[in-house]
């Protein structure tokens, strides 16, 4: 029981947690002015959809305080309430406090054990200013809230102008966390409980009772304003287990009658005409269809009006009136159906990495049978894999597609850093959120987050200056940080930019000499001065606050991207600000390879950062560190040099043209294999901390071949001591101009 009710927790915090995003994002479009009527219900639905589902959890905490909040969102959406900048304000935070809830939730296994009274009672004042000053005031003179007065009744006939609600619990309620009462309470918040009846007949002998289950029942009348929907919101949580009836009072038979005559929909049919009028929930209908399909096989089909009334959902009179509408609306032309909401499944992430592992070894399978085809010599044979071998390229793309997220809702939860941010630095800060839709493997997602977090404090800690300042300058007291994210080159570009002072780069190079990291006498160019900020315990702040100052965080930044096989780089303008570019590929699981050899060992390059092949020239000497590419010089990383590789050289080598970063490269091999699908495994803990090398993949042959880290390439030439690294470190790295002549000499 304990198993399945802490799985039944996991799933509640995960969609809550959705819940929480949706809300939080159009809390701040309310917040930005957008007053849309639909936004607001939405907003409203999220916040209802929480306090419900926690309520079956028996969290009072989390239930009472989103309940403070739906009130006010239901305020607004009645109309009684102006969402105003500041009320938005609050909410954020109280979307913030919610999802801080979650957070505590699921690292306390499901109980709150402290650590929320603070923020908890202070955003409870904060909302309550909002309060209606009369609601208030006899809120304040009444007692505390008793169950209301259960009294015998008679069906809705002596209600008078009350709704009627006959609800039957399920007999797995009190096992699911639900408290029958609960529900008397929430529809006292609709309006007024005229009369409460309990039903006790389901209730068996005493000997034959099970202590966990629930053989209650309620007739109640209520005198609400609301909607029938709205009344059915309250049981949504156990419409499934449960029978719920709701009965108009009369004076709204009516006015649905006088609705459904005035209906325009040419295509509507009798529960659409139903539901569309309110007269019928959804979910009634839906109850009504399935009972009227049960019955298909009597002697006589049995209408769906008659089922209704059977199921006491509906009067006769506005079956009645529906029908007639219906047998009108026939005579018009029937428009044609949209394509059917196909919904949503939820699937754990790890069954979705076990497929991609399995598409993975499908792949390695794959290629093995075509290399035996090949050599069969059989041609249907051949043929025949050759489509194997394109529909495992669809699956293989489409089983990818499955963990490919938008990068949206990590760049959202920034918003909130930077109030955070913004709150303790006393500075005027915004968040610009650009290709929030552009997708990324979720794998590369997770470990993103973190360096986004690093950067995102470090432009608004560092990078914007104070309102003071910015107006001083002539700039707008408000700072902006933009996160923008697009596809590029096969990768994914992800920029962090910011309207700043830019960086101080005397202040960087004076600290970088000071401890060491630039060697006296030489001076470093601009990009070389900006890659200083990623050094290990590199700070040029002054003192150390809560958000910096001690010099970690960058470094943690470059590792996390090298990891990723990505790469970064600054761009810095004096006064305007501060653009940190990020290169990652799409997924972390299959890439497009292209395969090489060099010294009778094979090794895959990303096909994206492949630019184009070429044979080396003959008349080129073999220790050339350059070549001459259509008027410009095209720096050399000999593959069997940077990784100490031996054997018989090839007649005549090759040249892959590589661009990484943005600067290109030749990586000499001895041949150029081709196209290959490439399935990347993991190096393993004793091969982690190999430069160069970011994976492995299986071929066809069952021979293991290393895929290459081009970056880490590049940095290895441009480190090392020799004449060829320093034309490599100033060609690569983009310090200063080498003359030509002067890297042959050196050759």
């Amino acid at each position: 029981m304990k198993a399945m009710r802490d799985q039944m927790l996991q799933t509640f915090i995960a969609e809550a947690r959705d819940l929480v995003v949706e809300m939080e994002a159009g809390l701040r479009q309310l917040h930005a002015g957008d007053r849309d009527a639909e936004l607001v219900a939405r907003i409203f639905r999220a916040a209802h959809s929480i306090k419900g589902s926690g309520g079956m959890f028996g969290l009072a905490p989390l239930v009472g305080f989103t309940h403070t909040v739906e009130n006010l969102l239901e305020r607004v959406r009645a109309g009684t309430l102006a969402a105003d900048e500041r009320l938005a304000s609050d909410l954020i935070e109280s979307c913030d406090h919610i999802s801080d809830l979650l957070e505590l939730l699921a690292v306390q296994g499901g109980a709150f054990e402290g650590g929320i009274t603070a923020r908890d009672a202070r955003l409870r004042e904060a909302l309550a200013r909002y309060a209606e000053p009369a609601a208030a005031a006899v809120s304040a003179a009444l007692p505390a809230a008793e169950p209301p007065v259960v009294e015998p009744s008679p069906l809705a006939a002596e209600s008078g102008d009350c709704w009627h609600v006959s609800v039957r619990f399920g007999v797995d309620v009190h096992r699911q966390g639900i408290n029958p009462l609960s529900f008397l309470r929430d529809l006292e918040e609709l309006g007024e409980i005229v009369r409460v009846a309990p039903v006790l007949d389901a209730m068996p002998p005493a000997e034959e009772m099970d202590p966990e289950a629930c053989y209650l029942g309620f007739e109640i009348d209520l005198r609400t304003d609301r909607t029938k929907a709205q009344i059915a919101e309250v049981f949504e949580f156990v419409e499934d287990s449960s029978t719920v009836c709701i009965l108009p009072p009369a004076s709204r038979i009516d006015a649905f009658l006088e609705l459904i005559a005035t209906l325009p929909e040419p295509n509507a049919r009798l529960g659409e005409i139903l539901v569309h009028t309110g007269t019928i929930t959804r979910e009634e209908l839906e109850r009504g269809l399935a009972e009227q399909a049960a019955r298909e096989g009597a002697a006589q089909a049995v209408p769906l009006g008659e089922v209704l009334v059977e199921q006491r959902v509906v009067d006769r009179q506005v079956v009645d009136a529906a029908i007639d509408k219906q047998a009108q609306l026939r005579q018009a032309p029937a428009a044609s159906n949209g394509p059917a909401d196909t919904g949503w499944v939820r699937v754990r992430a790890d069954k979705l990495d076990e497929l991609i592992n399995l598409v993975g070894e499908m792949v390695i399978a794959g290629s093995g049978a075509s290399l035996i085809a090949e050599c069969s010599g059989n041609t249907p044979l051949v043929e025949a894999q050759s489509v194997v071998a394109r529909l495992m390229e669809d699956i293989r793309d489409r089983a990818l597609r499955l963990r490919m997220v938008p990068i949206g809702e990590t760049f959202s939860r920034f918003h909130r850093v930077l109030r955070e941010v913004a709150r303790d630095t006393g500075k005027d800060l915004e968040l610009i959120i650009e290709g929030a839709e552009t997708e990324l493997d979720k794998s590369v997602v997770e470990k993103l987050a973190d360096p986004l977090l690093h950067l995102v404090r470090n432009a608004a800690d560092h990078g914007i200056e104070s309102a003071e300042r910015r107006s001083a300058v002539g700039k707008p007291a408000r700072g902006h940080i933009t996160l923008s994210a697009c596809h590029q080159a096969g990768g994914i570009l992800i920029e962090i930019r910011d309207d700043g002072a830019g960086m101080d780069r005397d202040r960087i190079l004076a600290k970088g000499r000071e401890r060491g990291l630039v060697p006296a006498g030489h001076t470093p160019g601009d990009q070389e001065i900006l890659q200083l900020i990623f050094e290990p315990g590199f700070s040029t702040a002054d003192t150390v606050t809560n958000l910096s100052g001690r010099g970690v965080g960058m470094d943690v930044v470059r590792r996390n991207i090298h990891a990723l096989r990505g790469s970064v780089e600054i761009e810095s303008t004096a006064g305007a600000g501060t653009t940190i570019r990020i290169r990652l590929p799409l997924t972390l699981a299959i890439i497009e390879g292209f395969l090489i050899s060099a010294a009778a060992s094979h090794f895959v390059l990303p096909l994206d950062l492949i630019v184009e092949c070429l044979e080396m020239p003959l008349a080129l000497p073999r220790d050339a560190g350059y070549i001459d590419l259509r008027g410009q010089p095209l720096p050399l990383l000999r593959l069997r040099e940077q990784l100490g590789l031996h054997g018989e050289r090839a007649r005549r080598e090759n040249i892959v043209v590589v661009d990484c970063a943005g600067q290109r490269a030749g990586v000499v091999v001895d041949a150029l294999l081709g196209e290959f699908q490439t399935v990347i495994k993991p190096l393993g803990p004793l091969f982690a901390q190999l430069k160069g090398v970011s994976g492995s993949t299986i071929l066809g042959t069952g021979e293991v071949a290393l895929i290459l880290d081009v970056a880490a390439l590049v940095d290895i030439a441009a480190s090392a001591a020799s004449p060829l690294s320093s034309f490599l470190s100033e060609r690569l790295r983009g310090t200063a101009a080498v003359a030509v002549e002067s890297t042959l000499s050196c050759a």
